[in-house]
């Protein structure tokens, strides 16, 4: 995975760029601000930092964790201001610096969290902030048509796509498109004030820390 989004950092963000997701990603750059606003938010899984922009402006402090370097180069380059600060790090092992948020926002990184590892990984995340913090999970819904097909399921039920990227190099990735009563069971006991969203192309899974 890591090896992967190395690669692809040159061209994540044409993702964006598809005619028909528009609408869908106007709608959420307008939302997601208005639940993080006024909180220190920790962001995993950064990448190049398309979704920071959206946040640092409405945010007290930023703290943007991502493993691949070639990713957080992109997202540096943005010039966010000082309230921002890109470290590199695990999302399953998160820096010391991590700690004390009152907000966290993952963007197309739970889908990429085996199942076995869903437990740990927000286990691990929820050590870093503090009662009553507020959580964001956005990520991709499976459209038929139109997201990159799945090729392979293993038996523990994880999914995976095969990518192409533009060096002609194939990759396959681990993307789950969990249901809204799989996320809701994942959180049991963990969350409170627990809210789904659902657009064409992506949902978002908004809560509360228990």
């Amino acid at each position: 995975m890591h090896a992967y989004y190395a690669a692809r950092a040159p061209e994540y963000d044409r993702i964006y760029l598809k005619p028909e997701r528009q609408p869908d990603l106007r709608a959420i750059e307008a939302w997601l601000p208005t639940v993080v606003a006024g909180r220190s938010v920790l962001e995993l899984a950064c990448g190049t930092g398309y979704w920071t922009q959206f946040i640092a402006p409405v945010a007290a402090r930023v703290l943007a964790i991502d493993a691949a370097v070639e990713t957080l180069q992109i997202a540096r380059e943005r010039t966010l201001g000082g309230s921002v600060d890109f470290v590199t790090g695990d999302a399953y092992a998160l820096p010391a610096q991590a700690q004390g948020f009152d907000a966290a926002f993952a963007g197309f990184w739970f889908s990429h969290v085996p199942k076995s590892r869903v437990a740990e990984f927000l286990a691990g995340l929820h050590r870093a902030l503090v009662p009553g913090a507020r959580v964001v999970f956005l990520d991709n819904l499976y459209v038929e048509g139109n997201s990159t097909p799945v090729c392979e399921r293993d038996a523990e039920g994880n999914t995976y796509q095969m990518r192409t990227l533009a060096d002609g190099s194939t990759h396959q990735v681990l993307k789950n498109f969990p249901t809204e009563g799989e996320l809701r069971e994942a959180m049991r006991g963990l969350a409170g004030e627990l809210r789904h969203h659902a657009w064409k192309y992506y949902w978002a899974l908004e809560y509360t820390v228990a």
